[in-house]
């Protein structure tokens, strides 16, 4: 065995796999790794059709890779790790959950989160894979004495997302249906579907109106099996997860924000309510004053292609005299009607970063046509979206 083909052994052989593989790979997934673990790239019809099928339907993602752990603290000290307004939260039976970060002291982004209030000191975090060994150990060293964090790798996670998702659910309920119907986006609730006991999320990172599930790993493949039995479900992949999350504004960590990026930055100053800019009790939140006072250096803006070739991530931007202004931090390619479009983003001046700003993206050593467009790219049609009102 030549020494190219033993490495890419041994790298095969540390990839974990989520409690579905099996199920996956009956299903004629391409699989794929993706931080440490084995996931379906996509199925049998292709990227572009799990797109397509989640915006007018709804499909089932394997979101089991994802950091969950249960974190017991009070609201106060939560809000001195998070900037998120965490003592408004209601708990249990319909808890409350935000989407907020992990700041350094710079107000760099180390990493974004769901949180969920399951009880008057109990939360539920659930953050990005690559990040989750990082993250558990940053926050049990700010909780010190004051709180405990215990990870669930016995845990998986199902993100069911699309218009008929609400349907799909009720009819695995078990005598839960008006509770389901009446969760607004952003909460939680403990319930049964297909008779297993799960902790049910109303988010998800489409666009569209959906559902999380946790539940334990023993039951997600027979839970997942059972769902997928419904003619308006399909599986789906991480290619559609992305191109999903992309055409609805959403930022992937690692790509399109990290430690050198803060919430205003990347245009997330709603997720800072004004109790807490005002407090200024959580990490960065100094600098991340200064930048909401005075305005930040960029922009993340959205990005059209103006003819078939995309834009990747990494290829540079350059105004219409020919000066790199940035460059693309997420790429696809996404249905258009009965066609395609080819959209990104990236971070701009200021100066640059107003809806039609013409520009041109280097691909395939050539300078092509684009200009910047508003995010997100699709409205969102998330169940009862709060409104964000408030503006940095």
């Amino acid at each position: 065995m030549s020494s190219a083909a033993e490495g890419a052994e041994a790298i095969a052989t540390v990839l974990e796999a989520t409690p579905l593989e099996a199920l996956h790979r009956s299903l004629g997934a391409k699989m794929t790794a993706f931080a440490g673990f084995h996931l379906p790239l996509h199925f049998r019809d292709g990227i572009l059709a799990e797109h397509r099928h989640t915006r007018s339907h709804a499909s089932l993602f394997d979101v089991s890779h994802m950091g969950q752990a249960d974190l017991r603290a009070s609201a106060s000290m939560m809000e001195r790790i998070f900037p998120a307004d965490i003592q408004t939260l209601p708990s249990l039976p319909l808890g409350g959950m935000r989407y907020t970060f992990l700041l350094n002291e710079a107000g760099g982004i180390l990493d974004d989160l769901i949180i969920a209030r399951l009880g008057e000191d109990c939360f539920r975090i659930i953050v990005n894979a690559s990040r989750k060994g990082e993250d558990f150990r940053h926050i049990e060293t700010l909780l010190g004495k004051e709180g405990s964090l215990t990870p669930r790798p016995d845990l998986a996670l199902l993100a069911l997302q699309g218009p008929e998702a609400a349907r799909i659910v009720r009819a695995h309920a078990d005598n839960e249906e008006s509770a389901i119907a009446a969760m607004p986006a952003m909460s939680s609730a403990e319930t049964r579907l297909a008779d297993r006991r799960v902790l049910l999320f109303r988010s998800g990172y489409t666009g569209e109106d959906g559902f999380e599930i946790a539940l334990s790993s023993e039951d997600a493949a027979p839970l997942a099996e059972t769902l997928l039995r419904h003619d308006a479900l399909a599986p789906a992949g991480l290619g559609a997860r992305d191109s999903l999350r992309l055409e609805a504004g959403l930022c992937l960590y690692g790509s399109d924000m990290d430690e050198t990026t803060s919430p205003i930055e990347a245009g997330l100053a709603w997720s800072i309510p004004k109790r807490r800019r005002e407090d200024r009790a959580f990490p960065g939140a100094e600098i991340i004053a200064r930048q909401i006072a005075r305005g930040a250096a960029r922009r993340r803006v959205g990005i059209r292609a103006l003819g078939r070739i995309p834009a990747r991530r990494g290829a540079r931007l350059l105004n219409e005299k020919g000066q790199e202004i940035g460059e693309i931090t997420s790429g696809a390619v996404v249905p258009d009607g009965e066609g395609l479009k080819a959209i990104a983003m990236a971070y701009l001046p200021p100066s640059f970063s107003k809806p039609g700003c013409r520009l041109r993206f280097i691909a395939r050593g050539k300078a092509i046509a684009a200009e910047v467009a508003a995010l997100p790219f699709r409205p969102s049609r998330t169940h009862r979206q709060p409104q964000r009102t408030e503006k940095p």
